[in-house]
């Protein structure tokens, strides 16, 4: 028969046996945690890493002349340099140049319209509002008076029918031009894309041919306005290689590009990209 002492050890014994089961089984939850846990958390880069680019596109004539900033153009930055988009920019040489005369000539447009659309230099007639001279006068155009005539017997007011006239006009003539320039730029922004493996950006320059890319990451670019820019009787084309160090602000000097004819004193030392000119192709006149 066991004794009084003994029986109370191994009462005692019991609940110290429990206790420490228990932190045998928390310590090996513990470790297993522990393994199934990252060593390294994936590190994120600061926002003062991240870059501004402050592009400026500036045009001039020569020696001598005032240089202008070249507005409402959109322009595109793609990830890498130029030799690593260099099919790409192959691709763009070879594309064949379609300037706005000759698309408006081959449709049939009128020379009235295609002074129209060059005297501010649009690609739709959506590009500014239609003004009485444009209908009546010696330079009225005749695809507008014509829209007018049909918006006056469908709405019953003149005026109406002349901010209304696009609705009366074939889409051709309407936004031919300019939709056949996107689903062109969409092709080559597709290529960018997949050469690239990273997202195209894109801004539109304001009224003095500035324009900001913001939050780029490090890293070297190309500047491109994948199409030609129309230039007098020339086409103009920007590659343009840049790079972008962390921390870069757009308080920093602009990256200035231009054109061949730039020769402002306050640009010459500072433009770093000059355009690849060609004269654009010949078209037919118009027969109307």
């Amino acid at each position: 028969m066991e004794s009084r002492d003994s029986a109370m050890t191994k009462r005692k014994s019991k609940p110290i046996a429990m206790r420490t089961f228990c932190l045998v089984v928390l310590a090996c939850l513990a470790a297993i945690a522990l393994r199934q846990t990252p060593s390294q958390t994936p590190s994120v880069p600061p926002a003062d890493s991240r870059g501004v680019i402050k592009l400026r596109v500036r045009l001039g004539e020569g020696a001598g002349t005032k240089a202008r900033g070249l507005s409402r153009k959109r322009f595109f930055l793609i990830k890498g340099s130029l030799e690593d988009n260099k099919l790409l920019v192959q691709s763009l040489d070879q594309h064949p140049v379609v300037s706005r005369d000759c698309y408006y000539r081959r449709i049939g447009a009128s020379e009235a319209l295609i002074a129209w659309l060059k005297r501010s230099d649009c690609e739709s007639v959506y590009c500014r509002e239609v003004e009485q001279k444009d209908i009546e006068g010696s330079e009225a155009v005749p695809e507008f008076q014509h829209a007018v005539l049909l918006g006056e017997k469908e709405f019953g007011s003149r005026e109406l029918a002349r901010k209304w006239f696009s609705v009366n006009l074939k889409e051709e003539l309407r936004s031919g031009f300019y939709k056949q320039q996107q689903r062109d730029i969409q092709g080559f922004l597709n290529q960018a894309e997949q050469l690239s493996k990273a997202k195209v950006l894109s801004v539109m320059t304001d009224t003095n041919g500035t324009a900001y890319f913001t939050d780029i990451e490090p890293g070297n670019y190309v500047i491109s306005n994948i199409l030609p820019t129309e230039i007098g009787s020339n086409a103009a084309k920007w590659n343009c290689e840049v790079k972008v160090k962390p921390g870069d602000l757009a308080t920093v000097k602009p990256f200035l590009i231009a054109n061949s004819g730039n020769k402002d004193p306050r640009d010459v030392k500072n433009i770093k990209c000059v355009s690849i000119e060609k004269p654009l192709p010949d078209c037919p006149v118009s027969s109307k």
